[in-house]
């Protein structure tokens, strides 16, 4: 008894490719500067995230 390997062919639209290779070219790198201020938001809302998570934990300390 041999058993049936599924039939793993990708049809990729080519409609589809070309939407996804023209906003590749589109795309550029950040500049220095905006690089610098994606980072600092970022690294500002893992902060905020990080000092809720703590002053959660630290009101739970007293309670059972």
């Amino acid at each position: 008894m041999e058993i049936a390997k599924p039939d793993l062919k990708f049809n990729i639209n080519e409609e589809l490719f070309r939407k996804y290779l023209r906003i590749l070219k589109l795309a550029r790198t950040p500049t220095s500067e905006e690089f610098r201020k994606i980072a600092l938001v970022a690294a500002a809302g893992v902060l905020l995230v990080g000092l809720i998570g703590f002053l959660i934990y630290v009101g739970m300390i007293p309670l059972p």
